[in-house]
């Protein structure tokens, strides 16, 4: 039975996957929107930065979720 919770705690874990390529493809997209229209750099960096820290959550969430799996029973 333990051999589930480790399963479930390693699927958990890959949310940070997920986090990591939405992470770097919006950072592509806003590299791209900041040479067509250098004046906005300001208010893309801003919306890149909101969107980082909530795909950023969405990881960390998946690693508490992995760390209660483990070791709370």
């Amino acid at each position: 039975m333990e051999s589930i919770g480790l399963l479930a705690a390693g699927i958990a874990v890959l949310s940070g996957v997920g986090a990591g390529v939405g992470i770097g493809i919006a950072t592509g997209k806003a590299t791209e929107a900041i040479a067509r229209q250098p004046e906005m750099a300001n208010k893309i960096t801003t919306t890149l930065l909101i969107g980082g820290a909530m795909a950023e959550a969405t990881a960390l969430y998946g690693f508490v979720v992995a760390l209660m799996l483990l070791f709370v029973k």
